[in-house]
């Protein structure tokens, strides 16, 4: 599987884990017991609460408290508050890990429907699109994820892993940027990002 595909695997991995309550991205490594426990939030507003937490993740001192607080961002983001959306969205866990991915499609398809501002299902959708190749329904996917939450690391994620799949590195570049300005501690992003910077620059010379 090539690396952009098994990244964007990982992604789809990680708001699955978070929805269902295992550790997003568990395969990062161990951390300590004091340093998995993500800075409190209060019970008001879920909007402050996700501000906190960006702010928290920009200024994150090292990678294992922002992987905690990153954690607590895709909690956030996997809440439906709709029993609907919920039990459609645990049959589209049983789906994905039986590898049916045209199932899960379909199940996501309702929830869109019946919960259109629930942004976690417009992003694992258009991650399947990623994973079965089909980069335009993906695309418009995380243009509805990005439209409403413009903070979206995964979907920005995704959207450079597109761009460089049909050629446009410079593009794609951007878009990790946008990522790395929210998330600077992102994984695999910063190597992307240089890697791209050095391809850009030779091509310029």
């Amino acid at each position: 599987m090539p690396m952009r595909t098994r990244f964007l695997a990982a992604l789809l991995s990680a708001t699955v884990a978070a929805a269902y309550g295992a550790p997003a991205l568990a395969q990062s490594g161990k951390r300590s017991e004091r340093a998995a426990k993500p800075p409190p939030v209060g019970h008001g507003d879920r909007t402050r609460n996700l501000d906190f937490l960006f702010g928290a993740l920009k200024v994150a001192p090292d990678d294992v408290t922002a992987k905690a607080i990153e954690e607590r961002i895709w909690a956030a983001w996997t809440a439906s508050r709709s029993d609907t959306a919920n039990l459609l969205m645990t049959r589209v866990k049983t789906a994905i890990e039986a590898k049916d991915l045209d199932l899960a499609v379909k199940l996501l398809d309702a929830i869109v429907k019946v919960k259109p501002d629930y942004v976690e299902a417009w992003n694992r959708r258009a991650t399947i699109f990623y994973m079965k190749k089909d980069y335009g329904r993906a695309l418009a996917d995380i243009r509805e994820v990005l439209k409403r939450e413009p903070r979206h690391f995964g979907a920005l994620a995704g959207f450079g892993l597109i761009l460089q799949d049909i050629g446009d590195d410079r593009q794609a570049l951007e878009v990790y940027r946008r990522a790395l300005a929210v998330y600077p501690r992102m994984e695999r992003i910063p190597d992307l990002v240089k890697t791209l910077q050095e391809k850009i620059e030779g091509r310029d010379i």
